[in-house]
């Protein structure tokens, strides 16, 4: 399957906005885009005074809630399209079910430091979702389903360090943690007040409807 392996801070300076794709040291001072906000390339500090145009500020908005989540085009077109599909406010859809992916949760629960990593460990089999081993990132959690890590991972040093540190974060409200057993409970689905991203869905939902 084709991804991005090129410089993860490459993508936050090109939309010029932190995207917090490397966990704990977005937060510190070796973060990339603390040092060197502007865009990459060789005239990168001379775009930001170039005129966007309009679908460029679409384009923008949509490339950036891609990288957030790591989802390639094809994979979220078929997520606007979804959404379109179902009742409500497009963009809020569009937001609400790129949350429920499981790579999402298992970030959001704490028990992974990015959402690349937790990709990673959802992918090598480390989670179960109500009793049963799921390892595709792209799963859609459901109200009312636990998402726990295996008991034969819990002897590693990486989850050993993770129970740690996950018992002193603070998960969003629409999740239920259990650090003890490191499970956490999806008690309903999140409203756009509670998805903490950058991002402004309406852009995105102009740009498709081209």
């Amino acid at each position: 399957m084709a991804k991005y392996t090129g410089p993860v801070c490459r993508l936050c300076r090109r939309e010029g906005v932190k995207l917090y794709l490397k966990g704990d040291k977005c937060y510190s001072d070796k973060c990339s885009f603390t040092r060197r906000g502007y865009a990459p390339g060789q005239h990168g500090q001379g775009q930001a005074r170039k005129k966007v145009s309009e679908y460029g500020i679409q384009l923008r908005e949509k490339q950036k809630a891609r990288r957030v989540y790591g989802i390639l085009e094809r994979q979220f077109r078929n997520y606007f399209e979804k959404a379109e599909r179902q009742k409500g406010i497009t963009g809020e859809n569009l937001l609400v079910m790129l949350e429920r992916r499981l790579d999402n949760v298992v970030y959001r629960l704490g028990f992974a430091d990015s959402r690349v990593q937790s990709r990673q460990l959802v992918r090598h089999g480390h989670f179960t979702v109500n009793g049963r081993r799921v390892d595709i990132p792209s799963y859609l959690v459901k109200s009312g389903e636990v998402v726990q890590l295996q008991e034969n991972s819990k002897q590693s040093p990486l989850f050993k360090d993770i129970m740690e540190s996950a018992a002193h974060k603070t998960v969003p409200a629409w999740l239920e943690l259990s650090a003890s057993d490191m499970s956490g409970k999806i008690v309903r689905y999140p409203t756009r007040e509670e998805i903490d991203i950058p991002i402004e869905e309406h852009l995105i939902v102009e740009l498709y409807s081209r």
